[in-house]
């Protein structure tokens, strides 16, 4: 299994998916004639769903454990190391990229993966990592190009962090609108009385945003307003909102050495992935490997 890939939630939801696959695969390991299912009275046996798991992703599981071990043996000769704090900080970056815990939480769910399961990837992955860096050269060359070909990428747009209440009526937002005139505070009304449930545990933070993120009244009423403004009702398709501003943010064209460090990664996740696939097919030939799939 490749598992370098442009973008962390990609990466992360590739791995997932493998090891989830892989997991119910080998968990009919040392199949038997329990049936599984039936049709009109014929059976289906875990021998047929052993047999036919086999034929589908037999080979590919085979060659992606293959690998893990070949890593797994590599990190203990080399010495290589990998520190919790390591994986922890890997963690809450995936759990960053999947959009918070919730996504991330359900995601693992939705694959069988635990949490314990989760982390021995991350642990493979980065001891992976660390065997393939001393082989990875990134030039100043390489940057310049990457930033001027994608220059438009690394540019920033105006964006606006705000917070909102939503609610279903023209009269609770009025009301609430006055609660926030005599001076309550709009965190607290947020938990009191929003019913965006994503946004109202944190007081109704939404983060930055830029145009086109936001339906379009929510959009227009945000940036005309001043950092610390709080807007009357707004109305769309899902309610009414009370906005809140907290901060802007100007467009700001690209810049080179802003951009330089995510450029870097991005290459450096590049040239890991064919540099692994290389690195592998050269560490077979040091072992000695039975495979029954070939």
């Amino acid at each position: 299994m490749n598992i370098f890939k442009k973008g962390k939630t990609y990466l992360w939801a590739a791995i997932i998916a493998a090891v989830a696959a892989a997991g119910f695969f080998f968990a009919t390991a040392g199949s038997s004639a329990e049936t599984v299912a039936e049709v009109d009275g014929t059976s289906i046996t875990k021998d047929d769903l052993y047999n036919s798991l086999a034929s589908m992703y037999g080979a590919e599981a085979t060659e992606s454990l293959i690998a893990e071990k070949i890593v797994e043996k590599e990190a203990a000769k080399e010495n290589i190391k990998v520190t919790d704090k390591e994986i922890q900080e890997e963690l809450d970056a995936t759990i960053e990229s999947y959009g918070g815990e919730d996504a991330y939480k359900s995601a693992l769910e939705s694959s069988g993966m635990t949490e314990a399961d989760m982390k021995e990837e991350v642990k493979a992955y980065l001891q992976t990592v660390k065997l393939l860096e001393s082989r990875i050269k990134i030039t100043d060359e390489e940057i310049n190009t990457y930033f001027e070909e994608n220059k438009a990428t690394f540019a920033t747009p105006e964006q606006v962090e705000a917070s909102h209440i939503l609610v279903e009526d023209e009269a609770t937002a009025k009301e609430v609108a006055a609660k926030l005139a005599d001076g309550e505070d709009f965190a607290a009304l947020a938990k009191e009385y929003s019913t965006d449930t994503a946004s109202a545990e944190n007081g109704g933070e939404l983060g930055y945003f830029g145009t086109g993120e936001m339906t379009e009244a929510f959009e227009k009423a945000a940036f005309a307003m001043e950092a610390g403004e709080i807007s009357e009702p707004v109305k769309t398709d899902y309610g009414y909102h009370i906005i809140k501003v907290t901060d802007k943010k100007k467009a700001e064209e690209a810049s080179l050495e802003d951009s330089k460090a995510d450029i870097k990664e991005t290459l450096k996740q590049e040239k890991l992935s064919s540099e692994y696939t290389t690195w592998l097919e050269e560490k077979k030939k040091e072992y000695d490997i039975y495979n029954s799939f070939e």
